[in-house]
């Protein structure tokens, strides 16, 4: 039967049912859309104020289209009925409260995605789809799904998260291709076993919801490479057997061990900070050879074992907020380790200061004390002659001076160093300054005397107003301490510090980002919390290629640039405190890697 004559009865079906405007219907779908979709055989209604779908969207590779109803002029460019069958339908950032089984009718579809609606249910007809492979239906108020779903054999991607889902079907373990799963962020108590038969997954999140144990078979998963289990009610979280594991994250549960890690030998990053963990084994040091970032934080370890000198590749150790008193020396012989956190622990035998220096001088104090020799007595007499020609003042340490490099005179409350304290250390080495908890006004012009050596300068708790030149010739200084002052800018001049490794600036007067640090590519931590900053330039920041650290925290940022996120290299990025409404606290409380994302999401395309 010719597509002319309209079918029985000659009548034409309606070409522009479902689209006709009417104050009580939907909003309407201009039909321009539908007839570029059956050329493209994609379709976008994304955002439109959908309360249904228009059965002709339903309906469009079925229904004869406005220009099949016409003359058909030979030669002319408009060939209709070469049209191409929808594949790919965009629903999201509607109010549509369902799906109708029509669904049925577009089985060509390849991509749906209908994200952040008011759906409670789905349709059984979704089963139909089985050329689909990726469905988004994330914020919805999904309680249940279809087990029709287990039809959809081509799914590589399902994304769920953000509903109200108490459960996920059994037959979601026959999507045997499922690359990537995500229902964090529902109501589940527990999950099917029949998930260890997703064996080509590579990302699982299972992130917020309320799982007391996973299912065994979840070891299965051979090609596992992420897996978040973060904010759950975990005790144990058994992933031995994930021969690809690469990434897991097992943050805010109850975790009182590490987690069963036995043959996941690629496993890089393994997060498990706010738990109960009080011990660590040494079995289960050993079975991460090849861990990467290892984060503890927030937990209650009181010790650290020596078996943490196994961990070879380590690169970022954060035991931050334990109750941990000492630190294995062996720590300092970690080869790639470039950070480590040890806030918040009542370290005994580490002076305070030396922890705000930086990752590589704790390193470089641990190797040192991991065998201390006996002082020779040419020794003795250099510290005894040192001493005689120190000021009087019975709190400078000739000893650190002699055996350490460190000239430290702090907390004096004085406004001026003693120039007897400089001449004190003119043929000595000196790596480290600490002038600290005084009065000064200025950075003593003394100090440019250092910079052969001096790799280490603190001059926080002062009232320094300006950061004179001389500071600026320490060309070998990687770390510069200067809170709590009343700095407002910085000299172009320390440009020449090529070598800044750290610079720590909070508490001062700073309304705009200090330029100069643009400009110093060896910068791996700036912390300038606690300051007046309203803006900051993120594609400046971002040739600073070795920035691991920033910390914004409490300052006039009215908006975070959403370039920000493409600082590639950032690992611990602090925004709280601050006046803008975007990326909301509970983005920023799911952690840096989480804030990244979300800037680079907001990137015009």
């Amino acid at each position: 039967m010719s597509r002319f004559r309209g079918g029985r009865g000659g009548k034409a079906p309606d070409p522009m049912s479902g689209f006709q405007s009417n104050k009580e219907q939907t909003p309407s779908v201009p039909y321009g859309l539908i007839k570029a979709a059956r050329q493209s055989g994609q379709l976008n209604l994304s955002g439109r104020g959908l309360t249904e779908v228009p059965v002709t969207v339903w309906r469009i590779n079925l229904d004869t289209p406005a220009e099949g109803h016409q003359n058909v002029e030979f030669g002319g460019t408009d060939r209709w009925w070469e049209q191409t069958d929808l594949t790919k339908l965009l629903l999201a950032s509607n109010n549509l409260q369902a799906l109708s089984e029509e669904i049925k009718l577009l089985p060509a579809l390849v991509v749906l995605d209908i994200h952040d609606n008011q759906l409670s249910t789905l349709p059984c007809a979704i089963g139909d789809l089985t050329n689909l492979q990726k469905l988004n239906i994330s914020h919805n108020k999904l309680k249940m799904l279809p087990n029709e779903l287990g039809q959809l054999h081509n799914l590589r991607s399902l994304f769920m998260q953000n509903n109200q889902l108490e459960e996920v079907p059994d037959t979601i373990g026959h999507l045997r291709i499922l690359e990537e799963l995500d229902v964090s962020s529902n109501c589940l108590k527990s999950i099917s076993s029949s998930i260890g038969q997703l064996y080509g997954l590579v990302r699982l999140n299972l992130s917020c919801n309320k799982l007391t144990a996973l299912p065994t078979e979840i070891g299965n998963l051979k090609s596992l490479k992420q897996l978040d289990c973060t904010s759950n009610l975990l005790e144990n979280a058994s992933v031995a057997g994930m021969e690809s594991l690469q990434q897991l994250y097992l943050r805010q549960n109850k975790m009182k061990y590490l987690p069963e890690l036995l043959c996941c030998p690629l496993l890089k990053e393994l997060h498990v900070s706010n738990n109960q963990i009080h011990a660590l084994g040494p079995q289960q040091l050993k079975n991460l050879s090849s861990i990467c970032v290892l984060e503890l934080r927030d937990n209650k370890l009181k010790v650290l074992p020596e078996e943490i000198s196994l961990l070879k590749e380590l690169e970022r150790l954060d035991l931050t907020n334990n109750d941990l008193g000492s630190l294995p020396c062996s720590v300092g012989s970690l080869p790639n380790l470039k950070s480590l956190q040890l806030e918040g622990n009542p370290l005994r035998g580490i002076r305070r200061d030396l922890l705000t220096k930086g990752t590589q001088e704790l390193l470089k104090y641990l190797r040192s004390r991991v065998q201390v020799p006996e002082m020779k007595a040419s020794e003795n007499e250099s510290t005894t002659t040192t001493a005689m020609t120190l000021p009087s003042d019975s709190l400078v340490n000739s000893h650190a001076i002699v055996t350490l490099k460190t000239l430290e005179y702090c907390d004096k409350q004085v406004s001026l160093i003693p120039e007897a304290l400089f001449n004190a250390v003119e043929s000595c080495p000196i790596t480290t300054v600490n002038f600290s908890k005084n009065q000064l006004t200025e950075v003593p012009e003394r100090i440019a005397e250092l910079k052969g050596s001096l790799y280490d300068v603190n001059l926080g708790f002062n009232k320094i107003v300006v950061i004179s030149l001389n500071m600026c010739m320490l060309q070998k200084l990687t770390h510069l301490d200067m809170r709590n002052n009343a700095l407002i800018s910085l000299p172009s001049e320390m440009e020449a510090l090529t070598r800044l490794q750290s610079i720590i600036l909070s508490f001062n007067r700073f309304k705009s980002f200090p330029e100069p640090l643009y400009k110093i590519p060896s910068l791996e931590t700036i912390l300038i919390s606690s300051n007046q900053i309203g803006s900051i330039d993120p594609i400046q920041l971002q040739k600073l290629s070795k920035l691991s650290t920033l910390d914004l925290q409490n300052n006039d940022l009215l908006q975070i640039p959403p370039d920000l996120g493409n600082c590639e290299s950032l690992r611990a990025l602090h925004l709280e405190g601050n006046p803008f409404r975007n990326p909301r606290a509970a983005i920023l409380a799911k952690g840096t890697a989480a804030v990244l994302e979300y800037l680079r999401s907001r990137i015009p395309a």
